[in-house]
């Protein structure tokens, strides 16, 4: 008889259990185990493999894509970050997220596409081929980081669902649960929130679909169970934890420029030369530095990748 042992890889990413869910568990099956010598303990531990190996996604690092700064830490990432559905201070996120339900998950995909429909996360993701990238982030406060993120590109995403010649732009919408959201109580953003890119942006080989970092499974703080990032872009263009995908003929609005206009425009393309009209944007703080003395590089560094995207284009007005 063969006996196959089950790898990571091979687990539906539906069954993988959120890390503060995980460890809740795995203190809880050990009390048990305490409890039930002589009364089928070896069932209880028997489990313990499985939800260890849940908490890890196999991936395979992409040369291509690596970022050689030095990388940030797992506690730096998950304790340091905007995500105003869960609060408006950068360690809201952490303190709150633990609320977000994660499973199950689907997302809309509609509008100018062949194959719309709702789809669960393993049927936009392929998970035996998760790659890590590592990038730079940059927020438009001025300070960065540098992440490794496990995904897949995203045009490998919106190819499956075949999007129609006549969309121009993707736009891509975080889930809207109140209950389980706290910011979204709070009138401090137009909710849900609303983000998008230009067709040629989104099938750019840099831009991803992000499932995981640092070897695990995505916290709820940084956009579980799925988002975007477009490391040439200043961070609030990556929407997280996403819901819906819709193709367009017409550039979405979305939620900053909607809220402020002056201050956020729609491309949001890392630029030291353009001020954000309350600082300006030439040096950042790369964390856990609080000092702004790194320069900032256009595109993030990426100019050499995503340049041409932009070519003849005034950078300063579509900011």
């Amino acid at each position: 008889m063969i006996l196959k042992t089950k790898q990571s890889s091979d687990i539906p990413f539906s069954e993988v259990t959120p890390e503060h869910v995980y460890h809740s568990r795995r203190e809880f099956m050990k009390a048990a185990a305490v409890g039930a010598i002589g009364a089928g303990a070896g069932g209880v531990l028997s489990a313990m493999p499985e939800l260890e190996a849940a908490q890890g996604l196999k991936s395979t690092r992409n040369p291509k894509f690596i970022a050689t700064d030095q990388l940030n830490t797992f506690e730096e990432i998950t304790t340091y970050n905007n995500f105003y559905e869960f609060g408006t201070d950068k360690g809201d996120p952490a303190r709150n997220a633990h609320t977000l339900k994660t499973t199950p998950w689907k997302v809309k995909v509609d509008g100018m596409v062949n194959k719309p429909g709702d789809y669960g996360i393993e049927d936009l993701i392929n998970f035996n081929a998760l790659e890590e990238r590592v990038y730079r982030h940059r927020c438009v406060e001025r300070w960065s980081v540098v992440i490794p993120w496990i995904g897949v590109s995203l045009s490998d995403v919106l190819k499956k669902v075949d999007p129609q010649p006549s969309a121009k732009f993707v736009e891509f919408t975080t889930l809207q649960r109140p209950s389980e959201m706290p910011g979204q109580r709070t009138g401090v953003l137009e909710w849900p929130y609303v983000e998008g890119l230009r067709m040629d942006e989104a099938m750019h080989p840099l831009t991803m679909m992000v499932v995981g970092l640092y070897g695990k499974v995505l916290p709820n703080q940084n956009g579980a169970p799925l988002r975007v990032h477009i490391p040439w872009k200043y961070g609030f263009k990556s929407g997280k934890s996403i819901v819906r995908i819709r193709f367009t003929d017409k550039m979405p609005a979305t939620t900053w420029a909607i809220q402020a206009p002056s201050e956020y425009g729609f491309y949001a393309n890392v630029n030291p030369s353009v001020p954000h009209p309350r600082w300006s944007q030439a040096r950042e703080r790369r964390l856990p530095n609080f000092l702004a003395n790194t320069p900032t590089l256009l595109f993030n560094g990426y100019g050499d990748q995503v340049a041409s995207l932009y070519a003849g284009m005034d950078l300063a007005k579509y900011y």
